[in-house]
């Protein structure tokens, strides 16, 4: 587990091969938290590579334990009907040849956990809220904007985690509406079919910064 982190953390290793490390190493300590548990209910005592299995063992539970009732997507919205849809970023490398179109099999299921998704309503019309919503974009932790043009209201932005150093993409579009301005978000991640929540939490942190600010 501690090798998959340093060498993701370190940047020797990508990403999803660094996690992959980490969860295998978890899964180790897992099943042999468990021998050791068989162990000590037959009398023979907590050895230290028990204790090192069982804290192994409690580090992974407690990663996982986001994800825990969450769908295997990967890409969230705050408008299904239809997407903020990214320019910037599928010119990126990292993106070559991938669909950056919001797949329709994901609305069903993020309706079933997510509906609390919504956009930020601002007061303001779109040429005072782009403003706004861009210095709010480029304040967020792990954000890099990469791409903004207040003629089309569009935001583009990369968001690398700490540890491992997944990447994930974001596009915000600003629109008029009811004579102030929606703000519509999306997250997608590159890596892995699930993304353990990690997408959904983004727009609602981002989503909650707006409305404060409105």
């Amino acid at each position: 587990m501690l090798v998959g982190v340093v060498l993701a953390w370190l940047r020797l290793v990508p990403a999803l091969g660094g996690f992959a490390l980490f969860a295998l190493g978890g899964l180790v300590c897992l099943v042999s938290s468990i021998a050791a548990l068989i162990g000590l209910l037959r009398g023979r005592g907590l050895r230290p590579g028990g204790v090192v299995a069982f804290i192994g063992a409690a580090i992974l539970l407690i990663a996982a334990r986001p994800g825990m009732g969450v769908p295997r997507i990967n890409d969230y919205t705050t408008d299904l009907a239809d997407p903020p849809a990214f320019a910037k970023a599928a010119s990126l490398p990292a993106n070559a040849g991938r669909d950056m179109a919001y797949p329709p099999a994901f609305k069903a299921e993020q309706g079933t956990c997510c509906a609390d998704l919504h956009p930020a309503r601002l007061s303001t019309p779109p040429a005072a809220a782009f403003p706004h919503v861009l210095e709010v974009a480029t304040g967020m932790p792990s954000w890099t904007v990469i791409a903004s043009d207040p003629t089309t209201g569009m935001i583009e932005a990369v968001v690398t985690t700490t540890v491992f150093g997944f990447q994930d993409d974001v596009a915000i579009r600003v629109r008029p509406a009811d004579g102030g301005s929606v703000v519509d978000v999306r997250s997608k991640s590159r890596d892995g079919k699930g993304d353990l929540g990690v997408n959904a939490n983004r727009i609602r942190d981002f989503v909650a910064r707006l409305e404060r600010g409105a």
